[in-house]
């Protein structure tokens, strides 16, 4: 049995193997902006609301609002890209519940694309919010002795987010894989609605995790929750 989708080959193109991570990540990006499109194609304020643009505006609602309690300032820049993130997360663990689908967050690979866009990302958003300088001088806090376990601890935060990740998923994946053999019949019902539960913790403590990442990289100096050293 295959763990991670990393190990399996849906179609070779010009003698390179197209692995079923690649995929089903294509698949899920897809479906997000497909659904997307749909819902807001008549996006306008002299059509009324229906169903779906009602449940999308509760969605935006909840992400924004997570996010305004973490950063304490402007949170639709940073809404962009954590919420991109959640959705693309959750989307991915919610289809583990289609048979022969392996969700992108069970390889490595994905996960450690995620993190580094948020290593990518905290440096960019910290120096848009406050130049070069402001943002180099947190390294160095609160005193230059400090600057190599800061940077250490910039890198090891992306670390952290691709195991944390990829250790959920898989650990979940392994369980059912043996529950399996013991009872095929009743516990795929189980552990499906577990899977669905944990992708979804899963996806939000991603993206909250990346959101405090950020707004402690353009945080004022002088804010009494976002300092440095207030960070997990």
């Amino acid at each position: 049995m295959q763990l991670t989708p990393d190990d399996i080959v849906v179609f070779t193109l010009a003698g390179w193997e197209v692995n079923a991570t690649i995929v089903n990540t294509w698949i899920v990006m897809a479906l997000l902006v497909g659904i997307s499109m749909l819902i807001t194609r008549n996006l306008r304020p002299d059509v009324p609301p229906n169903r779906w643009r009602t449940t999308l505006e509760v969605i935006v609602k909840l992400i924004q609002g997570q996010i305004e309690e973490v950063t304490r300032n402007s949170a639709r820049h940073v809404m962009y890209f954590a919420g991109t993130l959640f959705l693309f997360i959750a989307l991915s663990n919610l289809m583990l519940v289609i048979p022969g689908f392996s969700p992108p967050t069970s390889s490595l690979s994905t996960t450690a694309a995620l993190a580094l866009s948020v290593l990518v990302a905290v440096p960019i958003f910290g120096i848009a919010s406050g130049g070069v300088g402001h943002y180099l001088k947190t390294f160095i806090e609160p005193s230059i002795i400090m600057l190599p376990f800061n940077i250490i601890g910039e890198f090891s935060r992306g670390i952290s987010l691709a195991i944390r990740l990829y250790g959920n998923v898989m650990s979940g994946a392994v369980i059912a894989a043996i529950l399996l053999t013991v009872a095929p019949f009743f516990f795929p019902v189980i552990m499906d609605m577990l899977g669905l539960l944990t992708g979804m913790i899963q996806a939000y403590i991603f993206a909250i995790l990346a959101t405090v990442y950020i707004s402690s990289a353009t945080a004022e100096p002088d804010h009494p929750v976002l300092k440095k050293e207030d960070k997990p």
